[in-house]
C-alpha cells in the first residue's frame, strides 16, 4: 500500500495518460473562457446598475449679487453656493446662473434668462428685489406694484411653458438695526423698501399658485435673534448690510433649504438632515 506524499498533494492524476498535453491545454481554455464569462456578467451587472440611478434633480438658480457664485480669492459668497450641499449626494444638480447687480428686468434684458430656459431645468428657484428697489432713475429699477410683477410672471410662464417648476424665494433683509436690536428698512437715495418687493412677489405666488420661500421673514428672524454684533459677522466686508461671507451665505442657504422641506415637498427627500441655520 503506497503512503500519501508528505505534502498531502498527489501527482497520480497528473501521470495519467488520461491528462495529456492536448487535455490539458483544453482544460484551460475552459477555465479561461469561463473567467472571461463571469467577467462579462459582472461588468454587464454593475453596468446596469449604474444606468438605472435616477438622473440628478437639475435646479437652476436666477437672482442677484445675494445668490450668485464667488471666486474663492474674493471673501463675498452668494447662498446659491452652498445649496447643493443640503442636498443628498448625487441627487440634484445646482446651477447657479444669479449674477451681480441684476433685477428682474435686466436678467432678461442682457439675455441671461433665455440662457437658464436653455439648460432645462426641472426647477427654476427665482430671487430678485434688492436691484430692483434702486432709485426709479436706474436702468436695474423696477416699480413693486407694477414692472416688478409682470415680470415674476414671465418669469413663471416660461418656467412652465418648458415643464420647470418655479420656485419664488423673496428677498432677504438687508441687516439694518434700530436701537432695540430690531431690522429696520435702511431707507437712502439709492433703496426703496424691500418689503414692497417681498409683500408683491408673496401676492403673485398667491395669484398664479407657485410655491414661494418667504426669505425675507426667515432672514428677518434670524438676524433678529442672532442681534446686530453677530450680524456683523456674517458681512462680506465691514458695514456691508447686504452681501454675505462664507458663515452668512450658508446660513441663508439653510433657511432656503429648511423651507424646501414644506413648500416643495416632491424635493424633500432629497434632503440631507439640516444643520440648524445659526450653527
Amino acid at each position: 500500500m503506497n503512503n500519501p506524499p508528505a505534502n498531502g498533494f498527489s501527482t497520480q492524476g497528473l501521470s495519467d495518460p488520461t491528462y495529456g498535453p492536448r487535455t490539458l491545454l483544453s482544460m484551460v481554455r475552459t477555465t479561461a473562457t469561463l473567467l472571461v464569462f463571469a467577467l462579462s456578467l459582472i461588468l454587464l451587472v454593475d453596468h446596469s446598475i449604474a444606468t438605472d440611478l435616477p438622473d440628478p434633480v437639475k435646479i437652476v438658480l436666477v437672482g442677484d449679487s445675494t445668490v450668485s457664485e464667488y471666486p474663492e480669492k474674493v471673501t463675498t459668497r452668494g447662498w446659491g453656493q452652498y445649496l447643493e450641499q443640503g442636498f443628498k449626494q448625487g441627487t440634484v444638480d445646482v446651477i447657479n446662473l444669479a449674477a451681480s447687480g441684476r433685477s428682474t428686468k435686466t436678467f432678461i434684458t442682457e439675455g441671461r434668462w433665455t440662457k437658464a430656459l436653455a439648460t432645462e431645468p426641472t426647477y427654476v428657484f427665482i430671487q430678485f428685489g434688492h436691484n430692483d428697489s434702486h432709485a426709479p432713475e436706474r436702468p436695474e429699477a423696477t416699480n413693486p406694484a407694477t414692472d416688478y410683477k409682470q415680470f415674476l410672471r414671465r418669469y413663471i410662464e416660461e418656467s412652465r411653458e418648458i415643464e420647470a417648476v418655479p420656485v419664488l424665494v423673496t428677498p432677504m433683509v438687508r441687516r439694518a438695526f434700530d436701537a432695540e436690536g430690531k431690522i429696520i428698512e435702511n431707507l437712502t437715495p439709492l433703496n426703496r423698501p424691500l418689503s414692497e418687493y417681498a409683500k408683491a412677489m408673496l401676492e403673485i405666488a398667491k395669484e398664479m399658485d407657485v410655491p414661494v420661500i418667504d426669505l425675507q421673514t426667515s432672514s428677518k428672524e434670524l438676524a433678529e435673534k442672532i442681534g446686530p454684533d453677530e450680524s456683523k459677522q456674517m458681512a462680506s466686508k465691514p458695514g456691508d448690510i447686504t452681501h454675505f461671507n462664507a458663515k452668512g451665505a450658508e446660513a441663508i442657504a439653510n433657511l432656503v433649504i429648511a423651507d424646501i422641506e414644506e413648500t416643495v415637498p416632491a424635493l424633500a427627500s432629497y434632503l440631507k438632515q439640516r444643520k440648524a441655520a445659526t450653527e
